[in-house]
């Protein structure tokens, strides 16, 4: 239970509720349990009538009608009691569940770059999802179970007592036998689900890798192959859900066995002691019949509950995980810091904790505010990460990053992620409208933002001849799209939001040069003022630039301008010749 004490919080929250559903649920139990007392009474009408201790037809008919009546209305009210017990203690499980999805996924949002390329986005899931919800039936049924049990147990057996002392010592005894035979049967369903899960889990990733890859599958022809390998995988789990399904139908059967074992025990030893007049009325071996059958799910859910226990434990624990890693960037300064675009690298090194690769080495470079600078160099050179420690998406190792001649860790986190417009080298799009997608950046903004930041990205036109035109909705990461449109709708995003830096991620290898040189004349219209930084591999997109940097291998090998960079026989220049060549070429 050291895991699930993270809940106690929760239920401090919510305790009036757990309160009133407690009270409502001890209510309902001494209603329900009327039932059997009437019922003996009913015997002992019956037994008075035919002794001949009562005249008349009349008065025994009105005297069972009585008690029927008696028998309805506690039935009515404990099935009312029982309704709003669940309404209290189930809607708190809700509560609770909600409120811990929450905080999961607020703490999700917390945790560095690192932490996501260390995990799998389907145990992410399964932890806020499946793990969450095993957690919600510890917050709620087991609870719910537990008191009802409790509350049952106790008042039955006072009754019981209070009736027959020594018929109710023998009754009792095969229930307990009853809870641990659902307790060990507990368990292995619970093992054997577990297996089932993870078999499930193994199908939903294969087949969501085969669906999102479906175009490879297709151009290679290895469907044959791969429905082999999916019918293997179903195969085994289709055998491990019989597994499980082989346990499971024992439960009901073993519920009903030791339900007629105390029930024979009742007739037999009732009948016994009734004979030798131990007990006055038949009455009693009904009444005591009615309360094992009472006792006997409440008892058998004290192993279900065992199990429900043991799971949101195991759950609990994997979300705990979670919730104690803390997060590597930390946003350590509360009050807001005013962001500008100047910007300062000085021996500036880094290394990616998950593959050890040293991307930066000493890189030294500023740029003021309102000046554009680009990054070249070969694939795997540093520029992507560069433009991450701007964004803070890593802290670096060694060597400072200044902003507005401010360390970059004592800038407040948001305010400098607010400043800033990123277009990523691979552009993300959401399953959502083309609008919303743009707004994105600014969800505040109007239509004609919208479509002014999709003109200036080059995309508006493509836009208006789809059929709904900026109400498009796209499918999963803007599959519907080309390679460009996605990246000029991400590189709308980025204009929309207004921000003093703008981050460009080698975003226009996706367009014709045509449409990319258009696209440039636009940025240079866009981001006057503002500090632009434009990773690349063509010299189109870097040459009109106030600086150029030319990284290798994490290095600087060159730095300047278009002009003095051409006069160095080094790798802008020979990237420069080979571009126009090729473009001369294609002409």
């Amino acid at each position: 239970m050291k895991e699930l004490k993270h809940l106690n919080k929760y239920f401090l929250k919510y305790k009036v509720h757990l309160i009133v559903g407690i009270l409502i649920t001890i209510v309902a139990r001494i209603f329900l349990l009327f039932t059997p007392r009437y019922v003996k009474k009913i015997f002992s009408v019956v037994d008075t009538y035919k002794k001949g201790l009562e005249s008349g037809d009349s008065t025994i008919q009105a005297e069972l009608a009585e008690i029927i009546f008696y028998i309805i209305g506690a039935a009515i009210i404990a099935g009312l009691f029982t309704f709003l017990m669940r309404q209290t203690i189930i809607n708190v499980s809700r509560y609770i569940e909600y409120d811990l999805k929450n905080e999961v996924y607020a703490h999700y949002q917390k945790l560095a770059l690192n932490f996501y390329k260390k995990n799998r986005t389907g145990d992410l899931m399964n932890r806020i999802s499946e793990d969450v919800s095993r957690v919600r039936m510890y917050a709620g049924p087991a609870i719910m179970y537990s008191i009802n049990t409790v509350t049952l147990f106790v008042i039955a057996l006072i009754y019981m007592f209070n009736e027959a002392p020594s018929l109710t010592l023998y009754t009792i005894i095969p229930l307990p036998i009853l809870s641990v035979a659902i307790y060990k049967l507990s368990k292995e369903i619970h093992k054997r689900s577990t297996v089932v899960q993870q078999y499930l889990s193994k199908l939903s990733e294969f087949t969501q890798e085969a669906f999102s890859g479906i175009s490879v599958i297709k151009a290679y022809g290895i469907e044959p192959q791969t429905s082999t390998n999916f019918d293997k995988l179903s195969t085994t789990s289709k055998e491990k859900q019989i597994d499980l399904v082989r346990v499971q139908a024992l439960f009901f059967p073993m519920m009903i066995l030791l339900i007629g074992v105390s029930n024979l025990v009742v007739i037999y030893i009732g009948g016994m002691q009734y004979v030798n007049g131990q007990i006055d009325s038949l009455g009693t071996i009904a009444e005591f019949i009615i309360y094992v059958n009472m006792l006997t799910w409440p008892v058998a859910t004290v192993g279900w509950v065992t199990s429900i226990v043991q799971q949101a434990e195991a759950s609990q624990k994997r979300i705990n995980e979670f919730l104690k890693t803390e997060p590597e960037i930390q946003n350590t300064v509360l009050e807001h810091t005013k962001i500008t675009g100047d910007i300062t690298f000085d021996n500036v090194s880094f290394t990616y904790d998950d593959t050890n690769i040293n991307a930066l080495k000493g890189i030294s470079f500023s740029i003021k505010d309102g000046e554009t600078l680009a990054i070249l160099g070969k694939t795997g050179s540093g520029k992507s990460t560069i433009l991450d420690l701007i964004g803070r998406l890593y802290d670096i190792d060694n060597g400072s990053i200044l902003i507005n001649n401010i360390e970059i860790n004592k800038h407040n986190l948001t305010d400098l992620r607010n400043s800033i417009g990123y277009v990523p080298q691979d552009a993300f799009l959401f399953s959502d409208t083309i609008r919303n997608n743009i707004k994105f950046g600014k969800e505040d903004a109007t239509d004609d933002e919208v479509i002014l930041a999709a003109k200036y990205a080059q995309v508006h036109k493509n836009i208006s001849k789809f059929n709904k035109g900026y109400d498009t909705i796209l499918g999963e990461r803007g599959i519907t799209l080309s390679g460009g449109q996605k990246q000029r709708i991400s590189i709308a995003r980025a204009l929309i939001k207004d921000p003093e830096i703008l981050l460009f991620d080698d975003c226009l290898s996706a367009v014709d040069t045509e449409t990319e040189e258009k696209i440039l004349n636009n940025l240079n219209k866009v981001s006057k003022g503002k500090t632009t930084i434009i990773v690349g591999h063509r010299v189109s997109s870097a040459k009109n630039a106030d600086k150029i940097i030319v990284l290798d291998n994490g290095l600087i090998v060159e730095e300047g301008t278009h002009e003095t960079l051409l006069k160095v026989d080094g790798y802008y220049k020979h990237l420069y010749l080979k571009q126009s060549s090729e473009t001369s070429g294609n002409n």
